[in-house]
């Protein structure tokens, strides 16, 4: 669901980052004191999650891809303040490192999936789980109910952000940008949504709650600055975290096809007939270290083996980059103990 750059315009992509940058604010101040405080390590780790989570590629109708991506699951745990942080630091990583969503339109897909996305679902959650107890099952229904409506939210959005450019921006009846109008891109973005990628984010959120609940309920109890996470349940976590990833990871290479709006501009030119001038000027403009979570030196014939090794190494690679972004983040706003004469 990651908008690349050239589909939508610079002043799109200005308008998205001038969205983003109130809730980045609001966001970081509201969560300095986690930061700062032993709940650090959770918001870390959650951040990883949100990127392991949408290396997980799942084939929907249409022929193309999609993924779940984790950042209601973050909100339902941590608070919606800390999953835009959590989930923005996921796919900034994401875009400058591994080329997946551009760099010029970190702004959409940060305000897209890490703030309507989790604000929404967490809106959802706590309309659906009102004052039941903490380890009922009325509040995981709730979660997977919350994952869903949130990555339909999302869905919608990208769709909406898509279909407006030829409308805006176009030149002798030929898009400058995404080509697509608005009768063709929110069907193809909500389609596979409301289907199989929705459920796969019910999945998620519902079974990550449980999961989180069983081994560090402490979590689950508050998420203001007082919240305390035991070491014994982060060191739980963070194994299940890195243990799935290194088992599993590689099923996202399974789904084949690209993810609707995401082709090359060759990809492109075979189903409209043309490359967008926008496409063709900022397409790969940023020379990502580990395009397509691959490495350079990886031959195009590789075995399935080698890329399944490639695969794995890409998301342990991921989570240290993302783990060190929220710990320097953590470095940088954290309250600054008063001097004393």
């Amino acid at each position: 669901m990651h908008i690349p750059d050239g589909y939508i315009s610079p002043a799109t992509a200005l308008a998205y980052y001038g969205a983003s940058l109130p809730f980045w604010y609001v966001a970081t101040r509201r969560v300095r004191s986690q930061l700062a405080g032993r709940t650090g390590p959770a918001l870390a780790l959650f951040s990883a999650f949100v990127f392991v989570v949408m290396m997980f590629n799942v084939p929907v109708p249409g022929g193309t891809t999609a993924h779940a991506v984790g950042s209601v699951l973050a909100a339902v745990v941590l608070g919606p303040w800390a999953a835009i942080i959590a989930t923005s630091v996921a796919l900034i990583v994401q875009a400058l490192f591994f080329g997946d969503g551009g760099i010029l339109a970190i702004g959409a897909n940060c305000f897209i999936l890490a703030v309507a996305m989790p604000l929404v679902g967490y809106g959802v959650f706590r309309l659906v789980a009102g004052h039941s107890p903490l380890d009922s099952r009325r509040r995981v229904l709730a979660a997977g109910l919350a994952g869903y409506v949130g990555i339909n939210v999302a869905a919608l959005l990208v769709g909406l952000t898509l279909g407006i450019q030829p409308l805006l921006w176009n030149e002798n009846g030929r898009a400058l940008y995404s080509p697509y109008g608005l009768e063709v891109a929110i069907p193809a973005m909500l389609l596979p949504h409301l289907t199989i990628a929705g459920a796969a984010e019910a999945i998620v959120t519902a079974a990550g709650l449980a999961v989180v609940r069983r081994l560090s309920p402490e979590l689950l109890g508050t998420t203001t600055a007082s919240a305390v996470a035991a070491p014994a349940s982060r060191r739980h976590l963070l194994i299940l975290l890195v243990t799935v990833t290194v088992l599993l990871t590689p099923l996202g290479l399974v789904a084949s096809g690209t993810a609707w709006g995401e082709w090359s501009a060759e990809e492109l030119e075979q189903r409209v007939g043309y490359i967008p001038r926008g496409l063709a000027r900022w397409e790969g403009w940023w020379p990502a270290p580990l395009p397509d979570y691959s490495l350079p030196w990886l031959s195009p014939d590789a075995s399935p083996l080698e890329q399944a090794l490639t695969y794995v190494l890409a998301a342990i690679v991921g989570i240290g980059l993302v783990s060190a972004a929220i710990f320097t983040l953590r470095l940088l706003v954290r309250p600054r103990t008063p001097t004393h004469s």
